[in-house]
């Protein structure tokens, strides 16, 4: 979550749970149907387990799209949130956080593990 953009504590859980739901939501989009089976045994452990989120803080939009890249290029499933800015950040879009995962903690650690927590 980009910490710089000052955001409301609402605005942060909304954008947070935007990128939470979007690993589901994508596979809904692209096949339109979806059954546990269609995820691999790692994402089946996920779903059928706690859920498991750790969020995380940034401090720029240029180190967001850094860990971004880290994330792809370690072919982990990452999704970018890109805010309207309706109600925040005048009207403009902006990238407020990312999703990272699900995959195991070591994969993703890798690429997080020295990020402060929220």
């Amino acid at each position: 979550m980009r910490h710089d953009l000052k955001m409301r504590r609402g605005k942060q859980i909304a954008q947070g749970a935007h990128a939470s739901l979007s690993f589901l939501s994508r596979r809904l989009q692209e096949q339109n149907t979806i059954s546990l089976n269609d995820f691999s045994e790692v994402e089946q452990l996920w779903l059928n387990g706690a859920f498991a989120k750790v969020c995380c803080r940034i401090e720029s939009e240029a180190a967001l799209m850094a860990i971004y890249d880290q994330a792809r290029a370690a072919d982990l499933e990452v999704h970018l949130i890109t805010d309207s800015g309706k109600t925040e950040f005048h009207g403009q879009p902006t990238r407020t956080c990312l999703a990272i995962g699900p995959d195991d903690a070591h994969r993703i650690d890798a690429i997080t593990g020295s990020l402060q927590l929220l």
